[in-house]
């Protein structure tokens, strides 16, 4: 396939050369694209050395068949018509059209078929925290219907890009000598802290961080039944996101049952032996295709509630990994971009 990647330069365009790559994607073509400061940089995929091209409303997309875009919201919504209008499918990794009404926004083990109604030829990437919140849901609403879910996420740097892992990475060798660290990309020091703050705050007292789990999963999910309640939390973390999650079903959901259909649950690992201290962490997951989940148990204050652990890299899943699957998922099910 003719591919695109807007927005190369950074950390999710270069995990999408990687994850392309991985996948044995089949690209027949691959253009990059990028901003003033990147156009003329040159990355190697498969071999050969590719420019980065400067992004701009002559950009011709004709007969690009899939641009991956994550060059931000503000990029996404200036560029779309140029990306799109010669037929090109735009699977966008920017909060810009989640929930717009005519747009599918897809975590392909959840609600792949969603992609497949897309009159503005854009489809929407979730917010890497409700990616791997609801790839964990689904089979626990497969079970019994769920009714509130709370979450408080363990973020990690990479959330914020690439800058901002190197700011921890250098906030924590600033204060190793004794100096006083570097504060940039965050509120505050992240190294040897934790901010409990992504994003802006709204007028209800939640950040937008929030607010995005609490209507993309209901989106993804198709229900408004299902009440969802977060705080999201920056953690001095490179890279992965861990979530605390709390669940109500409307019928109690015995824990062998649970593990059984987790077992079986596409892109979703279960590691959960307390007495042998195996659980997902950060650390070990960092770079990992799949959700893991772990610490599952029955809610002590509820006798239809669950808790569980939840870890999946940011970067990976959460952003690129994603949208290269929902890609294959449609080269094997759309006519439009079905291949052998």
């Amino acid at each position: 396939m003719n591919i695109a990647i807007v927005g190369a330069s950074g950390a999710v365009g270069q995990q999408l050369l990687k994850v392309l790559d991985e996948q044995n994607f089949p690209v027949t073509s691959l253009r990059l694209f990028g901003s003033e400061r990147s156009a003329g940089k040159e990355y190697e995929f498969r071999g050969n050395k590719i420019k980065i091209e400067l992004l701009d409303f002559d950009s011709d997309f004709s007969g690009v068949e899939i641009a991956f875009t994550s060059a931000g919201a503000s990029t996404s919504k200036k560029y779309a018509e140029t990306i799109t209008r010669h037929g090109t499918l735009m699977i966008d990794n920017s909060s810009a059209f989640r929930m717009d009404d005519d747009v599918p926004l897809v975590v392909p083990e959840v609600n792949a078929e969603d992609a497949l109604s897309r009159p503005r030829n854009i489809i929407g990437n979730p917010n890497c925290t409700t990616i791997q919140l609801v790839v964990a849901l689904k089979p626990i609403n497969d079970l019994s219907p769920i009714k509130k879910v709370h979450v408080a996420t363990y973020q990690a740097a990479s959330g914020a890009g690439a800058a901002a892992m190197q700011e921890l990475i250098n906030q924590f060798a600033e204060l190793n000598q004794g100096k006083k660290p570097t504060i940039e990309k965050f509120a505050y020091q992240l190294a040897f802290n934790l901010i409990p703050h992504i994003d802006i705050f709204t007028e209800n007292g939640y950040t937008k961080e929030e607010m995005k789990m609490f209507n993309e999963t209901r989106k993804i999910m198709h229900s408004d039944k299902i009440k969802v309640s977060a705080t999201c939390v920056r953690v001095p973390v490179l890279r992965a996101h861990s979530e605390a999650v709390w669940v109500e079903t409307e019928k109690p959901i015995e824990l062998d049952e649970l593990k059984k259909a987790i077992e079986n649950a596409p892109g979703l690992i279960l590691k959960d032996n307390p007495e042998e201290k195996k659980y997902p962490m950060p650390l070990d997951i960092s770079d990992k295709d799949p959700v893991y989940i772990g610490r599952l148990r029955k809610d002590l204050s509820d006798p239809n509630g669950l808790n569980f652990w939840i870890v999946g890299d940011q970067i990976k899943k959460g952003a690129a990994l994603n949208a290269v699957q929902i890609a294959q998922w449609l080269i094997k099910n759309d006519p439009q971009l079905k291949r052998s």
